[in-house]
Formats: C-alpha cells, structure tokens, sequence
C-alpha cells in the first residue's frame, strides 16, 4: 500500500511525536516549526485520519514494573497464514508485540514479557499451538528508539 505524500511540516510533526509524544502538545509543536497552533493540530488529525499517525504508546520499562523477563520470540509461519497467526499471536497473554517479516524463514517476531520462565514456556507453547514454529528465543536487555530521521530533516 502506498502512502500519501508527506511535506515538510508533516515530516516534521511526525518527527516531533515521534520524539516525544507525551511530552509535546502542537502549540510546542508550532512554536518549534513556525506554525500555527490550529495549523499542527489539523494536520495531526489529518495524519491520524489517513492512517499515517497510527497511535501513541507507552514506553514501558517492564523490569521495573515487575515483569523481568522481556523476550524476542523468534517464529516461522507458512506465508499464506502469516497475517493470520500473528494477529492471534497478539492475543496471546504476555504478548505485547508482533511483527511480520517479509521473508520465508523466521518471519514472525514476537516480544512477551513473563515473571518467571513458566511464563515464557506458556507463551511459547500457545504460539505453537496456533501453528507457529518457534525457531528462536532470546532475552531483551533494553530496547533503544529514536524518530525516523528523514522526518526531521525538512528535505521534500
């Protein structure tokens, strides 16, 4: 699916959120890309009405909300399913992320939290028994983010 054409100061809004959401109100916003306050706030809703602005999320530090065991769960789905099994792997308790990859192999990427490895083998054992295989498991020990470049850098 392709995308509507961003500008500049869509970039930029976009690079803002993405920056700091919580943070940042569109008066900031406008005053940071010479805007208008009204000017920000249309056009995130806008964004946010084409699809492009999809949601704001929590970063949650879960070690410190008690669950210390934040996982990659590495998993294969036959391409046909793909779409299909990681949506009901999403709905997985302890799931709190799913991503498809574009690739034969090793094409769902799922990321659990757990208190114990109890935890962990039940979640491994639910995606299995939806028709995932998993390949690979491995323990996060931080996730670093920061906005998408191009976003800020005011170029068309």
């Amino acid at each position: 699916m392709t995308g509507r054409e961003l500008d500049a100061l869509d970039r930029q809004i976009l690079y803002t959120l993405q920056a700091e959401a919580r943070r940042t109100s569109s008066t900031d916003i406008a005053d940071e890309l010479d805007a208008s306050a009204s000017t920000v706030r249309n056009r995130i809703q806008r964004l946010e009405a084409d699809g492009v602005l999809r949601g704001y999320h929590a970063d949650v530090d879960y070690e410190r909300a008690g669950y210390q065991l934040y996982t990659l769960i590495v998993c294969t789905a036959p391409i046909p399913e793909r779409e299909e099994l990681a949506e009901a792997a999403a709905a997985v308790p302890g799931v709190v992320e799913v991503q498809e990859v574009m690739t034969g192999e090793r094409n769902v990427m799922v990321r659990a939290i757990g208190v114990d490895g109890d935890d962990l083998s039940r979640i491994g054992e639910e995606l299995d028994e939806l028709g995932l295989r998993v390949s690979d498991e491995d323990l996060i020990r931080n996730t670093h983010r920061s906005p998408y470049a191009k976003f800020g850098d005011g170029d068309e």
